[in-house]
């Protein structure tokens, strides 16, 4: 939440995130998830960088799904089956 707010005060137009669920609880990981959320909302973009498909999938209006540096799928979330996610996920 630090670094998030030490980038706020720069006024972007631009935050990337990576990994941001990492290592943290399930309660500060939506408190983190919620904040991303609002700061989209507010004009400025955010690029996530997440292993969590699911949770990702939520929060993202676009999704690039990469595979050892290749760009596997993108798409609208909504968009996307399970299937092809699932596939391009996992290089199947």
């Amino acid at each position: 939440m630090l670094a998030i707010g030490r980038a706020l005060m720069c006024e972007p137009k631009l935050i990337l995130f990576d990994e941001i669920s990492l290592g943290l609880s399930p309660l500060v990981i939506k408190n983190i998830y919620q904040r991303v959320k609002q700061i989209n909302s507010e004009g400025i973009t955010a690029l996530l960088v997440e292993q969590d498909i699911q949770r990702s999938l939520r929060a993202a209006h676009k999704v690039y799904i990469m595979q050892s540096g290749k760009i596997r799928l993108e798409g609208i979330p909504k968009e996307l089956s399970q299937e092809d996610i699932r596939k391009a996920y996992f290089g199947l």
